[in-house]
């Protein structure tokens, strides 16, 4: 966690070394996931015990299992789980994970599960929000039944300086935190501060090295910290 005037920092690191790199940048908390540009999945044992242990940044884990859909099957879902409760055996601070229904509604009875299993570790809803076939406010109270802590969203639009009207309607409606996510840059992030009211936002930071891995760049964390810190 970075605190600027009250915001929060949250850095998608694909990687160890891109959690490095967050933390070279001043970040103190990271989404810890791996294969970005498919949207992330659950990253390897040993990066998450290397990030929370080793770097000692405040981490969030992704736990998604396979890229597509947010359907599971129920030998997904078991994986899930046992992802879920090794986070906790690790220290993970909190796990990011998102449930549909076959219907694109959120999957209140899946989310509340996981919700309990993972206490005491916070749980952030994710994007699949952005794809659920159902009214912003309706999903977000829904997640807020299931008692998850935050909602990462781009307000169901392709960036979330796109859909910061939608996020902005969020923002204070229930007990749930908002972190604006998708496209957000140091160029951008004090915009979307201003026009969503958000507390948190969430970005990645990346670069393309020239073997095409995607990976946090240190110095875009620091412009991205030092742009809002007038806010």
């Amino acid at each position: 966690m970075y605190l600027c005037s009250m915001i929060t920092v949250e850095i998608c690191a694909p990687s160890l070394a891109s959690a490095r790199a967050a933390k070279e940048g001043g970040a103190q908390r990271v989404e810890l996931c791996r294969d970005l540009p498919c949207g992330g999945l659950t990253p390897s044992e040993s990066d998450i015990y290397e990030c929370v242990h080793t770097l000692g940044l405040r981490t969030h884990v992704l736990v998604r299992p396979r890229a597509g859909n947010f359907c599971y099957t129920a030998a997904e879902v078991a994986e899930i789980e046992r992802t879920i409760l090794r986070c906790k055996e690790l220290g993970v601070h909190a796990v990011v994970v998102g449930f549909l229904t076959d219907d694109g509604r959120v999957d209140v009875t899946l989310t509340r599960r996981m919700v309990q299993l993972a206490a005491p570790m916070e749980v952030t809803f994710h994007r699949a929000f952005d794809e659920a076939r159902q009214e912003p406010l309706e999903a977000l109270q829904a997640i807020a039944s299931c008692g998850c802590t935050r909602l990462l969203t781009s307000g169901q639009a392709p960036t979330a300086l796109e859909g910061a009207d939608v996020i902005r309607r969020l923002v204070g409606t229930t007990g749930v935190k908002i972190l604006a996510g998708s496209g957000v840059t140091p160029l951008n992030v004090r915009e979307l501060i201003e026009r969503t009211g958000v507390a948190e936002v969430h970005g990645s930071c990346k670069v393309t090295l020239p073997d095409g891995t995607v990976q946090t760049d240190a110095v875009q964390v620091r412009q991205l910290m030092d742009n809002i810190k007038s806010i």
